[in-house]
């Protein structure tokens, strides 16, 4: 890190979630955004114009080796069926990574960028920036402290009209098209944070021709008894509303689980009690929480962010390779996803 404290950012693709991203850092007054790359040097170049960015690269790994620039940490952002190659490249040049999810394509990748992190005592960290979100944050505290008794059920939604185009990622298998790894990891997360790694899973799917999933529902359960029901769609929009039953109460998100303006908790014999998100912490869409949070761990010399644990996410990326064995989408190259979990 520099000598006034501010983190050096690097930006490895420049679609629109890196673009998103970038201008929440350019936000934040302790960041500094000093390196974008793409697989073209176009690209690089108009994405670093248009944020002030002082090199562009026309090459991924480039920026990963270049020993001329220093950069604190790197943001991943290419789409999921690259995580594995970008993060790995940059951890394997000894640069701290904060990778988008779906975290990488199924969990063998993800405990593979996970070893190499530990090997390497890099800092990685999956940008669930959900998990970062004040008022997510403020749920999870809720629940645990038993506001709502022992958790019965969990329900969540998100998903998209489209129509989108055979053409589009998100019908591209080798881009690790579907509903379930872009919009479907939101609500798994959002029930493995209130519940953790479940212990069985079972899953319906529509398809596409190209073998995707156009929507996916699943169910998944706990020895405790809890079970909770996840929905993603391309082909219908949702209300991506969630609500949290336990023995004692609820809580329901509206709309926007994942970025909340409001969330209402439910007490038995008591009034219902709102609460909302604060002005001050910005838009509710940013994303600048989680970058916050990996400045944070790398000033603390943390190698993991304890609210977005490595564990979690590898929890997570099992769960969805779980869903995908039962509803048959296999993406090129992979094998039988899961063998022996859940069983």
């Amino acid at each position: 890190m520099s000598n006034d404290g501010r983190v050096r950012w690097g930006i490895l693709a420049t679609g629109g979630i890196a673009a998103a991203f970038t201008a929440d850092l350019v936000d934040l007054p302790d960041a500094e955004v000093v390196a974008v790359a793409s697989r073209s040097e176009d690209s690089a170049k108009a994405f670093a114009e248009r944020f002030g960015i002082p090199r562009a690269y026309g090459d991924w790994r480039a920026l990963a080796e270049d020993a001329d620039v220093d950069v604190d940490v790197v943001y991943v952002a290419t789409p999921h069926a690259a995580h594995r190659v970008a993060a790995g490249m940059c951890l394997e040049a000894g640069r701290n990574v904060l990778c988008e999810k779906a975290f990488t394509l199924n969990a063998r990748e993800a405990e593979e960028l996970v070893a190499l992190a530990r090997e390497r005592g890099r800092f990685l960290m999956e940008a669930m920036w959900m998990y970062c979100n004040p008022l997510v944050r403020r749920l999870a505290e809720l629940v645990r402290d038993g506001a709502i008794g022992e958790v019965r059920t969990v329900q969540a939604d998100f998903g998209l009209a489209g129509p989108f185009p055979p053409s589009h990622r998100l019908r591209d298998p080798a881009q690790g098209g579907g509903a379930l790894l872009d919009l479907g990891v939101y609500p798994v997360s959002f029930a493995q944070l209130l519940l953790g790694e479940p212990s069985d899973v079972t899953g319906r799917a529509v398809l596409s021709d190209e073998g995707v999933d156009l929507q996916t529902g699943a169910l998944l359960s706990w020895e405790s008894g809890a079970i909770a029901s996840v929905h993603c769609s391309i082909v219908g929009g949702t209300g991506t509303s969630a609500s949290v039953t336990g023995s004692e109460g609820r809580i329901d998100i509206p709309s926007g689980f994942f970025f909340p303006d409001r969330f209402v908790l439910h007490r038995d014999g008591r009034d219902p009690r709102t609460f909302s998100a604060d002005p001050a912490d910005g838009p509710r869409n940013s994303m600048r929480h989680e970058a916050a949070e990996v400045m944070r761990a790398l000033r603390a010399g943390e190698t993991e962010s304890p609210l977005v644990p490595l564990d979690g996410t590898l929890a997570v990326m099992r769960t969805l390779d779980a869903i995908r064995d039962r509803v048959g989408v296999r993406y090129p190259g992979e094998e039988r996803l899961n063998e022996g979990s859940f069983a």
